[in-house]
């Protein structure tokens, strides 16, 4: 009797420790599965955000981050975008190639000093809302009011090649399970780059003609008198930027005296202030003609580029197309059409560029005004 006691005391006693057993691991599996629910992320503006893995929803808002999302995610995911994005996709491959957006639910107004309308996000229930901001309480306010994480976007300080894009796409196709897509964009835009490097990494200073980039689009359309130094185009072909060498290193409204002091051999017009250009050039012939460039026919119209933030695929672009004008030899067998529509295929999925010319003077040309 006391042997059977015993016995059905330790039964008991394993019976127990095997239930308290399972209780735990019962409780693991339930942590570890609500880990595998949510994923943290360091956004662009340094926060860490905690956003679901499984999210199937997404809007991008602020300038220029809908573009981004259009490089990396599914456009198929989107479920409202802003009114800015909708009134017009000239000058917008993003939107060009994927016209099917605007029919999406309005999610705010979007646009210079218009906040984001909470209410609306809220009204088409995004899982993870993507944001182009560099103010971070703006960002936390939004998160705050909507309950729904907001992750940062960020273009960087340059239009081409900023390592900020290629963090932020990697954060998009993280987030959206589109890594593989987002590490061949990024991939894409380092091969660019070195192609670029390499054609023109051996041609000495004094080879090089002094150039110069008016008409640049800055928060609306200006005239020749918009430019800029440490232009990132030039750089990524080595130019020798006309600006940078008057010791400006920033955005600027140039002095038209200062131009005709600088005196370039050549000038690239942005085909955003074309029109203002020719306005000017009617009523001033006389100071244009003062001007190398135009003496010698040595004006060109590249694409813009500058539209809600930079239009990646379009800078690229234009860098190609002002090698090829620069520096003929270095890209011989360059064909500037050609080579807008290879990358916004690659970043798009269409060919964009007649569409592109169509909108603006008929595209990439030397600028002939008599």
């Amino acid at each position: 009797m006391k042997l059977q006691s015993k016995l059905r005391r330790t039964v008991i006693f394993v019976l127990c420790l095997l239930l308290v057993a399972g209780v735990f691991a019962s409780c693991g599996k339930k942590e570890e599965k609500a880990k595998e629910k949510n994923i943290t992320v360091t956004d662009m503006a340094g926060r860490e955000v905690t956003v679901p893995t499984d999210a199937k929803k997404f809007v991008a808002i602020g300038p220029g981050a809908l573009r981004l999302y259009c490089y990396v995610g599914d456009t198929d995911k989107l479920v409202g975008i802003e009114d800015m994005e909708k009134k017009n996709s000239e000058g917008r491959p993003y939107l060009m190639a994927n016209k099917k957006l605007a029919e999406l639910p309005t999610v705010g107004a979007g646009g210079p000093g218009n906040a984001p309308d909470s209410e609306k996000l809220l009204s088409v229930k995004p899982d993870v809302i993507f944001m182009y901001n560099t103010e971070t309480s703006a960002i936390d306010g939004l998160q705050s009011k909507t309950g729904i994480p907001v992750v940062a976007l960020s273009y960087g300080k340059t239009e081409v090649f900023d390592p900020a894009v290629d963090r932020s796409l990697k954060l998009i196709g993280q987030i959206t399970g589109k890594e593989d897509r987002a590490k061949e964009v990024v991939d894409f835009f380092a091969k660019k780059k070195k192609d670029l490097e390499k054609r023109t990494k051996d041609i000495a200073d004094k080879d090089k003609p002094k150039v110069y980039m008016g008409g640049m689009g800055n928060r609306g359309a200006h005239g020749i008198e918009s430019t800029t130094g440490n232009f990132s185009l030039f750089n990524a072909i080595g130019a020798k930027n006309a600006v940078d060498e008057a010791g400006i290193s920033d955005y600027i409204m140039l002095d038209k005296e200062k131009l005709l002091e600088m005196d370039p051999d050549m000038i690239f017009i942005d085909g955003g202030g074309m029109g203002l250009f020719k306005e000017d050039y009617g009523k001033n012939k006389a100071y244009y003609q003062e001007l190398k460039a135009f003496k010698e026919g040595n004006v060109y119209m590249h694409l813009p580029y500058n539209y809600y933030y930079t239009n990646i695929d379009v800078a690229l672009a234009d860098a190609y197309y002002m090698g090829s004008i620069i520096y003929p030899k270095a890209f011989d067998g360059v064909d500037a059409k050609e080579k807008f529509n290879e990358i916004t295929k690659f970043l798009l999925g269409a060919e964009l560029y007649d569409d592109m010319a169509k909108a603006y003077f008929g595209g990439y040309h030397k600028v002939e005004l008599e």
